[in-house]
């Protein structure tokens, strides 16, 4: 049972660092295409007709991946200075409820990013001709991730990767 455990959780944290990696890179690639859409504004009074397009595809899922991430590693925000003079059950409650409304927050997002997704999957996007549910399809899956964590969560599995990010996680 142990070994399954491992190798479950070392699938699971292949997944994740994968997930991390995409972010990353998509902000670097995001940064790449807006200095070069600024160097060939200036130098060359020319830009690619792409890159405000890519620009903000990028951005939207950027943005959305950070939001699971986000519940991943509990950034979410919190009132420690009020929650730390409570006991620990009700603390314990209260991160129920956190993840509870996290998982609720996380259907939501599926259900109404795929009704999106539908409604613009037959607009194209100007420059690149791409479907506009391209832009859009990171709405449900980042409700699907932030579902997952939430599940977890409330089994009391402690889904934080990066405690060094904020000074007062898991105190």
């Amino acid at each position: 049972m142990n070994e399954i455990y491992r190798a479950v959780k070392a699938i699971f944290l292949r997944i994740e660092r994968a997930i991390e990696v995409f972010a990353v890179s998509m902000v670097a690639l995001m940064t790449l295409i807006v200095t070069l859409q600024v160097i060939t504004r200036k130098v060359f009074n020319f830009v690619f007709f792409w890159s405000e397009e890519i620009t903000l595809l990028l951005l939207v899922w950027f943005s959305f991946l950070g939001i699971a991430i986000g519940f991943r590693d509990r950034l979410h925000l919190a009132m420690d200075a009020l929650a730390n003079r409570f006991p620990k059950r009700v603390n314990w409650w209260l991160d129920r409820v956190i993840a509870l409304s996290t998982l609720l927050f996380g259907i939501y997002l599926i259900k109404y990013g795929w009704d999106f997704v539908q409604v613009v999957k037959n607009n194209t996007m100007t420059a690149t001709g791409w479907s506009s549910a391209v832009k859009y399809i990171i709405m449900p899956a980042t409700g699907v991730l932030t579902v997952f964590y939430a599940l977890l969560q409330l089994l009391g599995i402690d889904t934080v990767r990066h405690r060094e990010l904020d000074e007062g996680v898991g105190e």
